[in-house]
């Protein structure tokens, strides 16, 4: 009886504690399931930071997430043997290779070309053309006999864009070369096979007056009745070609010089008249506008012209996503980022290397004092270029999400890393503004002092301030690389390639900090470039982490789990492997620019600096 009432006891005492707790159970439990639905509404997809990155690939999960893999080109031509009518892989193979010679071989030959005004450019630019033929005729072929694997492709569409812009590009050279085609036809000459080539295509006459297409049409011939006596002009031709030439070059530099003819008439000369004052100041103002949009158009010409170049590697990453039959649905927005911005920092690191062998050293980027002129510096172009970037991708984070949706952690983590672009590159911009560095070096001067005390010569500048040593751009690069390798991902092979990339970019920014610290204890002294050595090996850091960064694509690394290739060092390898390739190319076409310019300057000598 007692051991029964005692049971009865607790059992009571259990009771009435229970129901005193209730409502507080209830309330946890309350704030559990609103815990779970912050979690889930916080995190993109299944990614939890809370969560330990997973070993093994969940294809159940990833199937509630995305849609099956499904076939592609790839697949077509090398996985189904039981489709050998429709594989056609020596096609799509020959359209790579055509392409790749076209815009990586035969268009950077070209640009060189025509920058030291050679009478190759037209040969390679119809190199290029022929090229790029084969290459669509072959992608032609290709496409009609296989079954259309990925809808909606862009592709073909933003190949002929970009053939489209190249001959926009090239139709001063084609209208010239049916000029000189009219004029060869016309002629009263003998034609020839070889006249005819070193005219047409080559672009060479000997009869030209001048050095430069800044010549032509603007030597033309006096009217005969306003010529001078027989003997004068015989006894004066050296004088007269010599008086003609400087007249165009005068011309060319917009200044108003008279010639011999023009000065005088047959009457004799005479003093300039109101109207030709008059007429002088309007030539002068004329002459300075239109210099301008000459200046303009070149430097728009000659970034197009290059930026074909980058729009042929766009067009290989396009081209190896619908091989493949990668960026589909869910997968397209983090596709896009990787390739985007991996490709920015490949390209980025091939332009350091090119800066490091003495690309853009007229301009004074090749880490060597500017031969001639102020122009603006590179750190000046980065942090333009990395403003840019943040103030476009800040808003660009929140695509493909709709109004009104909280943001997410991920959201917050990319759109914080675009902010950081955003202003420092606007600090590294208005550090390397002159206008704010003389605003700055004005701290010297004390307010309570009187003006006679401030120094009225010139004030010498301290040797480092002929270089530009701004960490800005480094900064934002190596944040993004620590920042990036510290990126929570579903699985433990996801987790190792971002650090992977992460720290070489990291490598890169403690690379390019080192080079500042260098120049700034002995900065350059010679119009030749420096080449200091930790450019050449922050510029491989950069361009391998930019190739990293896009292998890192989530399809990628689920792909290679999938076939277990989950192997960091495999991805590390194949990432030197192309770095290397792509720098023998660099070293190639700016070695050949080099080298075509030493013929031109070959009685410029270099002495070794004691």
């Amino acid at each position: 009886m007692m051991l029964r009432g005692s049971f009865a006891s607790c059992l009571l005492l259990l009771a009435l504690f229970s129901f005193q707790q209730s409502p507080v159970l209830s309330q946890e439990l309350e704030l559990r399931d609103t815990s779970r639905n912050l979690l889930a509404r916080d995190g993109d997809h299944r990614h939890h930071s809370h969560a330990q990155p997973v070993l093994e690939l969940n294809e159940t999960e990833i199937l509630m997430w995305h849609a099956p893999t499904p076939p592609s080109y790839y697949t077509i031509d090398w996985e189904g043997p039981a489709n050998a009518d429709k594989r056609h892989p020596g096609l799509i193979i020959s359209h790579a290779v055509f392409m790749s010679l076209a815009f990586f071989i035969a268009l950077p030959m070209a640009i060189i070309f025509r920058s030291v005004k050679h009478a190759g450019q037209s040969m390679a630019t119809v190199a290029f053309y022929g090229l790029s033929v084969l290459g669509c005729a072959s992608s032609g072929l290709y496409t009609k006999l296989t079954p259309n694997m990925y809808e909606g492709s862009v592709h073909g569409k933003h190949g002929y864009l970009v053939l489209a812009l190249a001959v926009m590009l090239s139709a001063i050279d084609i209208l010239a070369a049916i000029r000189r085609f009219v004029a060869f036809v016309r002629s009263e000459e003998p034609k020839s096979f070889k006249l005819f080539w070193n005219r047409i295509v080559l672009n060479k006459d000997i009869n030209r007056v001048g050095s430069g297409p800044e010549y032509t049409g603007l030597v033309v011939e006096e009217p005969e009745e306003l010529e001078m006596p027989k003997i004068s002009r015989e006894s004066s031709d050296g004088s007269a070609l010599r008086e003609t030439a400087q007249w165009a070059n005068d011309v060319h530099n917009h200044r108003r010089n008279f010639s011999i003819v023009s000065e005088g008439t047959i009457f004799g000369s005479h003093s300039p008249t109101h109207s030709d004052i008059t007429l002088d100041g309007k030539l002068r103002r004329n002459g300075k506008s239109s210099g301008l949009l000459v200046r303009v158009g070149n430097v728009a010409f000659t970034v197009l012209e290059r930026a074909l170049v980058f729009a042929g590697f766009g067009q290989l990453l396009t081209g190896i996503v619908i091989y493949t039959g990668g960026c589909r649905e869910n997968y397209e927005n983090g596709c896009l980022a990787h390739l985007i911005k991996g490709g920015i920092f490949w390209c980025y690191g091939l332009l350091t290397f090119a800066r490091f062998l003495g690309s853009f050293a007229e301009f004074g980027w090749a880490w060597n004092r500017v031969p001639f002129g102020e122009p603006v510096t590179a750190e000046f172009v980065e942090s333009f270029v990395i403003f840019s970037y943040g103030i476009t991708n800040t808003w660009m984070e929140r695509f493909g999400a709709n109004p009104g949706d909280p943001f997410t952690t991920k959201q917050i983590q990319h759109i914080s890393i675009a902010v950081m672009f955003w202003f420092a590159g606007l600090v590294g911009m208005g550090i390397e503004s002159k206008r704010v560095r003389k605003w700055l070096a004005a701290s010297i001067f004390n307010p309570a002092a009187s003006l006679t005390n401030v120094p009225q010569d010139t004030i010498t500048e301290p040797p480092s301030y002929s270089g530009s040593f701004n960490p800005f751009p480094a900064l934002v690069i190596g944040v993004t690389g620590a920042a990036m390798a510290a990126h929570f991902q579903t699985y433990l092979f996801q987790v190792q390639i971002h650090a992977l990339w992460g720290n070489l970019l990291v490598g890169f920014s403690v690379l390019r900090c080192l080079t500042y610290f260098f120049l700034w204890l002995g900065p350059p002294r010679s119009i030749l470039p420096s080449r200091p050595p930790t450019e050449a090996l922050g510029s491989f850091f950069l361009a391998c982490g930019g190739l990293v960064f896009m292998f890192s694509t989530e399809e990628v690394t689920l792909a290679a789990m999938r076939r277990g290739r989950e192997d960091v060092m495999m991805f590390l390898n194949v990432a030197v492997a192309i770095t290397c390739l792509a720098f023998c190319w660099t070293l190639f076409v700016v070695g050949f620019k080099g080298w075509l310019k030493s013929r031109q300057y070959s009685g410029v000598t270099y002495r070794t600096a004691a």
